[in-house]
Protein backbone atom coordinates (compact mmCIF):
# COMPACT_ATOMS: atom_id res chain seq x y z
CA UNK A 1 0.00 0.00 0.00
CA UNK A 2 1.29 3.43 -0.90
CA UNK A 3 1.44 6.54 1.26
CA UNK A 4 -1.62 8.03 2.93
CA UNK A 5 -3.32 4.67 2.87
CA UNK A 6 -3.75 4.71 -0.93
CA UNK A 7 -3.02 1.84 -3.27
CA UNK A 8 0.16 1.96 -5.30
CA UNK A 9 0.29 1.82 -9.07
CA UNK A 10 0.76 -1.94 -9.13
CA UNK A 11 -1.88 -2.55 -6.50
CA UNK A 12 -5.63 -2.84 -6.95
CA UNK A 13 -8.44 -2.58 -4.41
CA UNK A 14 -8.72 -5.93 -2.62
CA UNK A 15 -12.52 -5.81 -2.69
CA UNK A 16 -15.33 -4.70 -4.95
CA UNK A 17 -18.84 -3.50 -4.13
CA UNK A 18 -20.47 -6.77 -5.15
CA UNK A 19 -18.22 -8.87 -2.89
CA UNK A 20 -19.12 -6.74 0.09
CA UNK A 21 -22.87 -6.99 -0.30
CA UNK A 22 -24.70 -8.70 2.55
CA UNK A 23 -28.17 -9.44 3.77
CA UNK A 24 -30.05 -6.23 4.58
CA UNK A 25 -32.14 -7.83 7.29
CA UNK A 26 -29.10 -9.06 9.24
CA UNK A 27 -27.05 -5.95 8.57
CA UNK A 28 -24.08 -7.99 7.33
CA UNK A 29 -23.54 -5.66 4.37
CA UNK A 30 -23.36 -2.64 6.69
CA UNK A 31 -20.89 -4.49 8.93
CA UNK A 32 -18.63 -5.18 5.95
CA UNK A 33 -18.89 -1.55 4.83
CA UNK A 34 -18.01 -0.31 8.33
CA UNK A 35 -14.98 -2.62 8.39
CA UNK A 36 -13.83 -1.27 5.02
CA UNK A 37 -14.24 2.36 6.11
CA UNK A 38 -12.37 1.80 9.38
CA UNK A 39 -9.49 0.00 7.69
CA UNK A 40 -8.86 3.02 5.42
CA UNK A 41 -9.64 5.81 7.87
CA UNK A 42 -12.79 6.90 6.03
CA UNK A 43 -16.22 8.05 7.13
CA UNK A 44 -19.64 8.09 5.54
CA UNK A 45 -22.16 10.92 5.45
CA UNK A 46 -25.78 10.42 4.36
CA UNK A 47 -28.75 12.73 3.96
CA UNK A 48 -32.21 11.49 2.99
CA UNK A 49 -35.00 13.22 1.07
CA UNK A 50 -38.40 11.65 1.67
CA UNK A 51 -41.32 12.44 -0.63
CA UNK A 52 -44.71 11.56 0.81
CA UNK A 53 -48.04 11.76 -1.01
CA UNK A 54 -50.59 13.40 1.28
CA UNK A 55 -53.94 11.74 1.96
CA UNK A 56 -56.25 14.41 0.58
CA UNK A 57 -59.46 13.83 -1.34
CA UNK A 58 -58.32 15.94 -4.28
CA UNK A 59 -55.08 17.01 -5.88
CA UNK A 60 -52.88 19.91 -4.80
CA UNK A 61 -54.24 22.65 -7.05
CA UNK A 62 -57.41 21.23 -8.66
CA UNK A 63 -60.50 19.14 -7.94
CA UNK A 64 -59.28 15.93 -9.61
CA UNK A 65 -59.51 12.92 -7.24
CA UNK A 66 -56.36 11.92 -5.39
CA UNK A 67 -56.66 8.14 -5.79
CA UNK A 68 -54.01 5.55 -6.59
CA UNK A 69 -54.20 3.71 -9.92
CA UNK A 70 -57.09 3.80 -12.36
CA UNK A 71 -57.13 3.83 -16.14
CA UNK A 72 -54.23 5.99 -17.39
CA UNK A 73 -55.02 9.65 -17.96
CA UNK A 74 -58.61 9.51 -16.65
CA UNK A 75 -58.06 11.67 -13.53
CA UNK A 76 -56.73 14.80 -15.15
CA UNK A 77 -57.95 18.31 -15.97
CA UNK A 78 -56.58 21.51 -17.54
CA UNK A 79 -55.07 22.59 -14.19
CA UNK A 80 -52.99 19.49 -13.50
CA UNK A 81 -52.01 19.37 -17.18
CA UNK A 82 -51.02 23.05 -17.14
CA UNK A 83 -53.14 23.98 -20.15
CA UNK A 84 -53.24 27.67 -21.12
CA UNK A 85 -55.64 29.79 -19.07
CA UNK A 86 -55.96 27.29 -16.18
CA UNK A 87 -55.26 28.59 -12.67
CA UNK A 88 -54.20 26.63 -9.56
CA UNK A 89 -56.10 26.85 -6.24
CA UNK A 90 -54.23 25.67 -3.12
CA UNK A 91 -55.61 22.64 -1.26
CA UNK A 92 -56.16 23.71 2.39
CA UNK A 93 -56.13 20.10 3.64
CA UNK A 94 -52.69 19.54 2.14
CA UNK A 95 -51.38 22.55 4.10
CA UNK A 96 -52.95 21.20 7.30
CA UNK A 97 -51.32 17.78 6.85
CA UNK A 98 -47.94 19.41 6.15
CA UNK A 99 -48.25 21.45 9.36
CA UNK A 100 -49.00 18.24 11.28
CA UNK A 101 -45.72 16.79 10.06
CA UNK A 102 -43.86 19.98 10.93
CA UNK A 103 -45.22 19.87 14.48
CA UNK A 104 -44.28 16.18 14.86
CA UNK A 105 -40.72 16.97 13.69
CA UNK A 106 -40.33 20.00 16.01
CA UNK A 107 -40.10 22.33 13.02
CA UNK A 108 -40.81 26.04 12.89
CA UNK A 109 -44.03 26.70 10.99
CA UNK A 110 -43.45 29.71 8.77
CA UNK A 111 -45.66 32.75 9.26
CA UNK A 112 -45.30 33.46 5.53
CA UNK A 113 -44.07 31.10 2.81
CA UNK A 114 -44.03 31.14 -0.98
CA UNK A 115 -44.56 28.75 -3.88
CA UNK A 116 -42.07 28.76 -6.74
CA UNK A 117 -41.86 27.30 -10.20
CA UNK A 118 -39.11 24.70 -10.54
CA UNK A 119 -38.35 24.63 -14.26
CA UNK A 120 -37.11 21.54 -16.05
CA UNK A 121 -38.17 19.39 -18.96
CA UNK A 122 -39.05 15.74 -18.54
CA UNK A 123 -41.87 13.78 -20.20
CA UNK A 124 -43.71 13.11 -16.91
CA UNK A 125 -43.92 16.87 -16.24
CA UNK A 126 -46.90 18.14 -18.30
CA UNK A 127 -46.29 21.86 -17.55
CA UNK A 128 -42.48 21.64 -17.94
CA UNK A 129 -42.29 23.11 -14.44
CA UNK A 130 -43.25 21.89 -10.98
CA UNK A 131 -44.98 24.09 -8.43
CA UNK A 132 -42.84 23.69 -5.33
CA UNK A 133 -41.32 25.71 -2.49
CA UNK A 134 -37.76 26.95 -2.64
CA UNK A 135 -36.11 29.33 -0.15
CA UNK A 136 -39.23 30.01 1.95
CA UNK A 137 -40.71 26.59 2.87
CA UNK A 138 -43.66 25.94 5.15
CA UNK A 139 -41.63 23.99 7.77
CA UNK A 140 -38.06 24.95 8.72
CA UNK A 141 -35.59 23.08 10.91
CA UNK A 142 -36.49 20.48 13.50
CA UNK A 143 -35.25 17.00 14.35
CA UNK A 144 -36.22 13.37 14.68
CA UNK A 145 -34.94 11.07 17.42
CA UNK A 146 -34.46 7.70 15.74
CA UNK A 147 -34.44 4.43 17.75
CA UNK A 148 -31.63 2.21 16.48
CA UNK A 149 -31.50 -1.62 16.42
CA UNK A 150 -28.83 -1.72 19.15
CA UNK A 151 -31.14 0.02 21.65
CA UNK A 152 -29.55 3.47 21.34
CA UNK A 153 -31.03 6.44 19.52
CA UNK A 154 -29.76 8.94 16.95
CA UNK A 155 -30.94 12.53 16.59
CA UNK A 156 -31.23 13.46 12.92
CA UNK A 157 -31.73 17.11 12.06
CA UNK A 158 -34.45 18.22 9.67
CA UNK A 159 -33.50 20.96 7.23
CA UNK A 160 -36.97 21.60 5.85
CA UNK A 161 -40.30 20.13 4.86
CA UNK A 162 -41.97 21.79 1.90
CA UNK A 163 -45.07 21.34 -0.23
CA UNK A 164 -45.03 20.59 -3.94
CA UNK A 165 -46.99 18.73 -6.58
CA UNK A 166 -46.17 15.24 -7.82
CA UNK A 167 -45.26 14.42 -11.39
CA UNK A 168 -46.87 11.92 -13.71
CA UNK A 169 -45.58 8.39 -14.14
CA UNK A 170 -43.42 7.13 -16.99
CA UNK A 171 -44.10 3.57 -18.09
CA UNK A 172 -41.03 2.17 -19.85
CA UNK A 173 -41.64 -0.59 -22.37
CA UNK A 174 -38.95 -3.00 -23.47
CA UNK A 175 -36.47 -1.75 -20.88
CA UNK A 176 -33.27 -3.70 -20.33
CA UNK A 177 -32.55 -2.68 -16.75
CA UNK A 178 -31.77 1.02 -16.95
CA UNK A 179 -34.20 3.84 -17.48
CA UNK A 180 -32.28 5.38 -20.38
CA UNK A 181 -32.20 2.03 -22.19
CA UNK A 182 -36.00 1.73 -22.47
CA UNK A 183 -37.16 1.11 -26.02
CA UNK A 184 -40.07 3.54 -25.63
CA UNK A 185 -42.07 5.19 -22.87
CA UNK A 186 -45.70 6.05 -22.21
CA UNK A 187 -46.94 8.73 -19.82
CA UNK A 188 -49.74 8.46 -17.27
CA UNK A 189 -50.63 11.86 -15.79
CA UNK A 190 -53.14 10.59 -13.19
CA UNK A 191 -50.50 11.25 -10.50
CA UNK A 192 -49.57 14.70 -11.81
CA UNK A 193 -50.63 17.32 -9.26
CA UNK A 194 -51.01 14.95 -6.29
CA UNK A 195 -49.96 16.79 -3.09
CA UNK A 196 -46.42 15.96 -2.01
CA UNK A 197 -44.47 16.86 1.09
CA UNK A 198 -40.70 16.66 0.72
CA UNK A 199 -38.84 16.16 4.02
CA UNK A 200 -35.12 16.85 3.83
CA UNK A 201 -32.82 15.56 6.56
CA UNK A 202 -29.53 17.11 7.57
CA UNK A 203 -26.40 15.11 6.64
CA UNK A 204 -26.38 13.57 10.12
CA UNK A 205 -26.72 9.91 9.15
CA UNK A 206 -23.54 7.85 9.36
CA UNK A 207 -24.51 4.39 8.05
CA UNK A 208 -27.04 2.56 5.84
CA UNK A 209 -28.59 0.99 8.96
CA UNK A 210 -29.15 4.43 10.46
CA UNK A 211 -30.69 5.62 7.19
CA UNK A 212 -33.08 2.68 7.18
CA UNK A 213 -34.02 3.29 10.82
CA UNK A 214 -34.59 7.01 10.08
CA UNK A 215 -36.99 6.36 7.21
CA UNK A 216 -38.75 3.61 9.18
CA UNK A 217 -39.35 5.94 12.14
CA UNK A 218 -40.41 8.82 9.90
CA UNK A 219 -42.82 6.45 8.14
CA UNK A 220 -44.35 5.53 11.51
CA UNK A 221 -44.87 9.21 12.35
CA UNK A 222 -46.52 9.89 9.00
CA UNK A 223 -48.83 6.93 9.53
CA UNK A 224 -49.67 7.83 13.13
CA UNK A 225 -50.55 11.42 12.24
CA UNK A 226 -52.83 10.30 9.40
CA UNK A 227 -50.84 12.26 6.84
CA UNK A 228 -50.41 9.41 4.34
CA UNK A 229 -50.89 5.67 3.89
CA UNK A 230 -47.09 5.56 3.26
CA UNK A 231 -47.34 2.57 0.91
CA UNK A 232 -43.90 2.42 -0.67
CA UNK A 233 -45.07 -0.26 -3.11
CA UNK A 234 -47.63 2.23 -4.50
CA UNK A 235 -45.22 5.17 -4.48
CA UNK A 236 -46.99 7.16 -1.78
CA UNK A 237 -43.67 7.26 0.08
CA UNK A 238 -40.46 7.52 -1.91
CA UNK A 239 -36.96 8.43 -0.85
CA UNK A 240 -33.72 9.62 -2.41
CA UNK A 241 -30.41 9.57 -0.58
CA UNK A 242 -27.29 11.71 -0.84
CA UNK A 243 -24.12 9.91 0.19
CA UNK A 244 -20.44 10.85 0.32
CA UNK A 245 -17.21 9.32 1.64
CA UNK A 246 -14.25 11.32 2.93
CA UNK A 247 -11.19 11.00 5.15
CA UNK A 248 -11.91 10.96 8.88
CA UNK A 249 -11.11 14.26 10.52
CA UNK A 250 -10.89 16.17 7.23
CA UNK A 251 -13.71 18.49 8.30
CA UNK A 252 -15.12 18.42 4.78
CA UNK A 253 -17.80 16.40 3.05
CA UNK A 254 -16.84 14.18 0.15
CA UNK A 255 -18.29 14.29 -3.36
CA UNK A 256 -22.07 14.13 -2.97
CA UNK A 257 -23.83 11.50 -5.04
CA UNK A 258 -27.60 11.10 -5.13
CA UNK A 259 -29.30 7.71 -5.40
CA UNK A 260 -32.83 7.27 -6.75
CA UNK A 261 -35.33 4.43 -7.31
CA UNK A 262 -35.32 2.83 -3.86
CA UNK A 263 -38.85 1.53 -3.32
CA UNK A 264 -38.46 -0.26 0.01
CA UNK A 265 -36.50 0.05 3.25
CA UNK A 266 -34.47 -2.96 2.19
CA UNK A 267 -33.64 -1.32 -1.15
CA UNK A 268 -32.57 1.87 0.63
CA UNK A 269 -30.14 -0.01 2.85
CA UNK A 270 -28.77 -2.22 0.07
CA UNK A 271 -28.29 0.73 -2.31
CA UNK A 272 -26.41 2.74 0.33
CA UNK A 273 -24.25 -0.26 1.21
CA UNK A 274 -23.28 -0.77 -2.43
CA UNK A 275 -22.65 2.91 -3.07
CA UNK A 276 -20.73 3.32 0.19
CA UNK A 277 -18.40 0.49 -0.76
CA UNK A 278 -18.02 1.82 -4.32
CA UNK A 279 -17.05 5.27 -3.09
CA UNK A 280 -14.83 3.97 -0.29
CA UNK A 281 -12.80 1.89 -2.73
CA UNK A 282 -12.48 4.88 -5.06
CA UNK A 283 -11.37 7.28 -2.30
CA UNK A 284 -8.95 4.74 -0.81
CA UNK A 285 -7.46 4.24 -4.30
CA UNK A 286 -7.02 7.97 -4.90
CA UNK A 287 -9.65 8.06 -7.65
CA UNK A 288 -11.82 11.11 -8.27
CA UNK A 289 -15.57 10.81 -7.92
CA UNK A 290 -18.00 12.81 -10.04
CA UNK A 291 -21.03 14.53 -8.50
CA UNK A 292 -23.96 12.82 -10.17
CA UNK A 293 -27.33 11.16 -9.76
CA UNK A 294 -27.31 7.36 -9.82
CA UNK A 295 -30.11 4.83 -10.30
CA UNK A 296 -30.46 1.80 -8.01
CA UNK A 297 -31.18 -1.38 -9.96
CA UNK A 298 -32.84 -3.97 -7.74
CA UNK A 299 -32.18 -6.78 -10.17
CA UNK A 300 -28.39 -6.57 -10.29
CA UNK A 301 -27.94 -4.96 -6.87
CA UNK A 302 -25.91 -2.02 -8.20
CA UNK A 303 -26.17 1.73 -8.73
CA UNK A 304 -25.76 3.07 -12.28
CA UNK A 305 -25.10 6.61 -13.57
CA UNK A 306 -28.22 8.55 -14.62
CA UNK A 307 -27.16 12.16 -15.11
CA UNK A 308 -24.94 14.87 -13.70
CA UNK A 309 -26.24 16.32 -10.44
CA UNK A 310 -28.27 19.50 -10.91
CA UNK A 311 -27.79 22.59 -8.76
CA UNK A 312 -30.57 24.94 -7.67
CA UNK A 313 -29.69 27.48 -10.37
CA UNK A 314 -30.28 24.82 -13.03
CA UNK A 315 -33.98 24.87 -12.20
CA UNK A 316 -34.39 28.66 -12.66
CA UNK A 317 -36.67 29.02 -9.63
CA UNK A 318 -38.96 32.03 -9.59
CA UNK A 319 -42.10 32.85 -7.50
CA UNK A 320 -45.31 31.22 -8.75
CA UNK A 321 -47.28 34.19 -10.18
CA UNK A 322 -50.68 32.47 -9.90
CA UNK A 323 -50.51 31.78 -6.12
CA UNK A 324 -50.44 34.36 -3.35
CA UNK A 325 -48.06 33.92 -0.37
CA UNK A 326 -49.28 31.40 2.19
CA UNK A 327 -49.76 32.71 5.75
CA UNK A 328 -51.14 30.04 8.14
CA UNK A 329 -53.14 31.65 10.95
CA UNK A 330 -51.58 31.15 14.39
CA UNK A 331 -54.86 29.91 15.86
CA UNK A 332 -55.21 27.37 13.05
CA UNK A 333 -51.70 26.06 13.74
CA UNK A 334 -52.48 25.92 17.47
CA UNK A 335 -55.69 23.96 16.79
CA UNK A 336 -53.77 21.49 14.63
CA UNK A 337 -51.18 21.03 17.38
CA UNK A 338 -53.92 20.42 19.95
CA UNK A 339 -55.39 17.67 17.76
CA UNK A 340 -52.10 15.79 17.32
CA UNK A 341 -52.20 12.10 18.27
CA UNK A 342 -49.67 10.33 20.48
CA UNK A 343 -46.51 9.82 18.43
CA UNK A 344 -44.84 6.41 17.98
CA UNK A 345 -41.85 6.64 20.32
CA UNK A 346 -43.73 8.14 23.28
CA UNK A 347 -46.41 5.48 22.76
CA UNK A 348 -43.83 2.64 22.75
CA UNK A 349 -42.32 3.92 25.98
CA UNK A 350 -45.75 4.29 27.60
CA UNK A 351 -46.81 0.76 26.66
CA UNK A 352 -43.59 -0.68 28.09
CA UNK A 353 -43.74 1.35 31.29
CA UNK A 354 -47.49 1.15 31.92
CA UNK A 355 -48.08 -2.49 31.05
CA UNK A 356 -44.66 -4.09 31.69
CA UNK A 357 -44.48 -5.66 28.22
CA UNK A 358 -41.31 -6.21 26.21
CA UNK A 359 -40.04 -3.37 24.04
CA UNK A 360 -40.08 -5.77 21.08
CA UNK A 361 -43.82 -6.35 21.48
CA UNK A 362 -44.51 -2.63 21.91
CA UNK A 363 -42.67 -1.95 18.65
CA UNK A 364 -44.84 -4.45 16.75
CA UNK A 365 -48.05 -3.08 18.27
CA UNK A 366 -47.21 0.51 17.35
CA UNK A 367 -45.83 -0.39 13.91
CA UNK A 368 -49.16 -1.98 12.92
CA UNK A 369 -51.62 0.84 13.27
CA UNK A 370 -54.77 -0.28 15.09
CA UNK A 371 -53.16 -3.13 17.04
CA UNK A 372 -52.08 -0.74 19.80
CA UNK A 373 -55.70 0.29 20.29
CA UNK A 374 -56.80 -3.37 20.25
CA UNK A 375 -54.19 -4.13 22.91
CA UNK A 376 -55.37 -1.40 25.27
CA UNK A 377 -59.03 -2.29 24.70
CA UNK A 378 -58.40 -5.94 25.64
CA UNK A 379 -56.46 -4.91 28.75
CA UNK A 380 -59.33 -2.54 29.64
CA UNK A 381 -61.64 -5.58 29.59
CA UNK A 382 -59.48 -7.33 32.16
CA UNK A 383 -57.03 -9.41 30.13
CA UNK A 384 -53.40 -9.74 31.34
CA UNK A 385 -51.20 -7.31 29.31
CA UNK A 386 -48.37 -9.75 28.51
CA UNK A 387 -50.73 -12.44 27.24
CA UNK A 388 -52.68 -9.88 25.22
CA UNK A 389 -49.50 -8.55 23.60
CA UNK A 390 -48.31 -12.06 22.73
CA UNK A 391 -51.65 -13.09 21.24
CA UNK A 392 -52.03 -9.92 19.17
CA UNK A 393 -48.47 -9.91 17.80
CA UNK A 394 -48.66 -13.65 17.17
CA UNK A 395 -52.06 -15.15 16.42
CA UNK A 396 -54.07 -12.03 15.50
CA UNK A 397 -51.38 -10.43 13.33
CA UNK A 398 -50.73 -13.75 11.56
CA UNK A 399 -54.39 -13.98 10.58
CA UNK A 400 -54.42 -10.38 9.36
CA UNK A 401 -51.38 -11.06 7.18
CA UNK A 402 -52.76 -14.35 5.85
CA UNK A 403 -56.02 -12.72 4.80
CA UNK A 404 -54.39 -9.58 3.41
CA UNK A 405 -56.39 -7.53 5.89
CA UNK A 406 -55.72 -4.14 7.45
CA UNK A 407 -54.36 -3.98 10.99
CA UNK A 408 -56.28 -0.74 11.43
CA UNK A 409 -59.44 -2.86 11.20
CA UNK A 410 -58.64 -5.84 13.47
CA UNK A 411 -60.78 -8.97 12.93
CA UNK A 412 -61.62 -9.19 16.66
CA UNK A 413 -62.57 -6.67 19.32
CA UNK A 414 -60.78 -6.06 22.58
CA UNK A 415 -63.73 -7.53 24.48
CA UNK A 416 -63.70 -10.72 22.37
CA UNK A 417 -59.95 -11.18 22.79
CA UNK A 418 -60.17 -10.60 26.53
CA UNK A 419 -62.98 -13.18 26.72
CA UNK A 420 -60.87 -15.73 24.85
CA UNK A 421 -57.90 -15.26 27.18
CA UNK A 422 -60.20 -15.53 30.20
CA UNK A 423 -61.31 -18.98 29.02
CA UNK A 424 -57.67 -20.05 28.83
CA UNK A 425 -56.95 -18.67 32.29
CA UNK A 426 -59.95 -20.52 33.73
CA UNK A 427 -58.76 -23.78 32.21
CA UNK A 428 -61.78 -24.10 29.93
CA UNK A 429 -59.67 -23.83 26.76
CA UNK A 430 -56.21 -25.08 25.92
CA UNK A 431 -53.99 -22.88 23.79
CA UNK A 432 -54.65 -25.09 20.78
CA UNK A 433 -58.41 -25.00 21.28
CA UNK A 434 -58.22 -21.24 21.81
CA UNK A 435 -56.65 -20.90 18.36
CA UNK A 436 -59.60 -22.78 16.88
CA UNK A 437 -61.98 -20.59 18.84
CA UNK A 438 -60.22 -17.45 17.56
CA UNK A 439 -60.74 -18.58 13.97
CA UNK A 440 -64.43 -19.14 14.68
CA UNK A 441 -64.76 -15.74 16.38
CA UNK A 442 -63.21 -14.10 13.29
CA UNK A 443 -65.44 -16.06 10.90
CA UNK A 444 -68.72 -15.54 12.75
CA UNK A 445 -68.23 -12.45 14.90
CA UNK A 446 -69.66 -14.34 17.88
CA UNK A 447 -68.26 -14.10 21.41
CA UNK A 448 -65.81 -16.82 22.55
CA UNK A 449 -68.27 -18.16 25.16
CA UNK A 450 -70.86 -18.84 22.46
CA UNK A 451 -68.25 -20.37 20.14
CA UNK A 452 -67.10 -22.82 22.82
CA UNK A 453 -70.67 -23.90 23.48
CA UNK A 454 -71.67 -24.13 19.80
CA UNK A 455 -68.63 -26.15 18.72
CA UNK A 456 -68.07 -28.14 21.90
CA UNK A 457 -64.53 -26.87 22.30
CA UNK A 458 -64.44 -26.87 26.09
CA UNK A 459 -61.28 -28.37 27.52
CA UNK A 460 -61.62 -31.70 29.35
CA UNK A 461 -60.45 -31.25 32.96
CA UNK A 462 -62.35 -34.10 34.61
CA UNK A 463 -59.55 -35.86 36.51
CA UNK A 464 -61.39 -39.18 36.83
CA UNK A 465 -62.21 -39.29 33.13
CA UNK A 466 -58.68 -38.34 32.09
CA UNK A 467 -57.14 -40.90 34.48
CA UNK A 468 -59.09 -43.63 32.70
CA UNK A 469 -57.76 -42.46 29.30
CA UNK A 470 -54.20 -42.26 30.69
CA UNK A 471 -54.50 -45.85 31.98
CA UNK A 472 -55.77 -46.98 28.57
CA UNK A 473 -52.86 -45.31 26.75
CA UNK A 474 -50.26 -46.82 29.11
CA UNK A 475 -51.76 -50.29 28.76
CA UNK A 476 -51.68 -50.03 24.96
CA UNK A 477 -47.99 -49.02 24.81
CA UNK A 478 -45.92 -51.47 26.91
CA UNK A 479 -42.69 -51.03 24.93
CA UNK A 480 -42.58 -47.18 25.24
CA UNK A 481 -43.47 -47.58 28.92
CA UNK A 482 -40.47 -49.85 29.45
CA UNK A 483 -38.17 -47.42 27.67
CA UNK A 484 -39.52 -44.54 29.74
CA UNK A 485 -38.87 -46.49 32.93
CA UNK A 486 -35.35 -47.20 31.64
CA UNK A 487 -34.59 -43.50 31.51
CA UNK A 488 -36.02 -42.18 28.21
CA UNK A 489 -38.02 -39.43 29.91
CA UNK A 490 -38.51 -37.56 26.63
CA UNK A 491 -41.11 -40.23 25.78
CA UNK A 492 -43.50 -38.41 28.10
CA UNK A 493 -44.36 -36.23 25.13
CA UNK A 494 -45.31 -39.33 23.16
CA UNK A 495 -47.81 -40.38 25.84
CA UNK A 496 -49.21 -36.83 26.05
CA UNK A 497 -49.78 -36.93 22.31
CA UNK A 498 -51.64 -40.23 22.54
CA UNK A 499 -53.92 -38.86 25.28
CA UNK A 500 -54.60 -35.70 23.30
CA UNK A 501 -55.42 -37.84 20.28
CA UNK A 502 -57.92 -39.85 22.35
CA UNK A 503 -59.61 -36.62 23.52
CA UNK A 504 -59.45 -34.90 20.10
CA UNK A 505 -57.12 -32.27 21.56
CA UNK A 506 -59.51 -31.27 24.32
CA UNK A 507 -57.65 -32.65 27.35
CA UNK A 508 -56.15 -30.21 29.82
CA UNK A 509 -52.42 -30.60 28.98
CA UNK A 510 -51.21 -29.60 32.46
CA UNK A 511 -53.44 -32.18 34.11
CA UNK A 512 -52.51 -34.82 31.52
CA UNK A 513 -48.81 -34.33 32.30
CA UNK A 514 -49.43 -34.71 36.04
CA UNK A 515 -51.54 -37.86 35.63
CA UNK A 516 -49.07 -39.47 33.24
CA UNK A 517 -46.08 -38.86 35.48
CA UNK A 518 -47.96 -40.31 38.44
CA UNK A 519 -49.22 -43.34 36.52
CA UNK A 520 -45.85 -44.12 34.90
CA UNK A 521 -44.04 -43.88 38.22
CA UNK A 522 -46.34 -46.58 39.59
CA UNK A 523 -45.56 -49.03 36.78
CA UNK A 524 -43.54 -52.06 37.88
Amino acid sequence: MGKSGQYGAKDSPPMNPESLQGDAQSGSGSAKLEELLDSHGLELTIGVEVHVELSTATKMFCACPNVFGGEPNTRICPVCLGLPGSLPVLNRKAVELAIRVGIALHSEIAEVCLFHRKNYFYPDMPKNYQISQYDEPLCRGGYLDVPLPDGTSKRVGIVRAHLEEDTGKSVHLGETGRIHEAARSLEDYNRAGVPLLEIVSAPDIASPLQARAYVAELRQILLATGVSDVKMEEGSLRCDANISVTRKGSGQLGTKIEIKNMNSLRSLQKALEFEGVRQAIAVASGESLVQETRHWNERDGKTHPMRSKEEAEDYRYFPEPDLVPLSPEKQWVADIEASMPELPEPKRKRLVESYAIERRLAEILVANRGLDDLFEAAVHHGAPPKQVANWITGEVLARINESGGDSNQPPVTGRQLAGLLRLIEEGRLSTQLARQALDAVIDTGKDPEDIVEDLGLAQVSDETHLAQIVAKVIAANPEPVARYKAGEEKLLGYFVGRVMQETRGKANPRLVNELLKKALSQQS
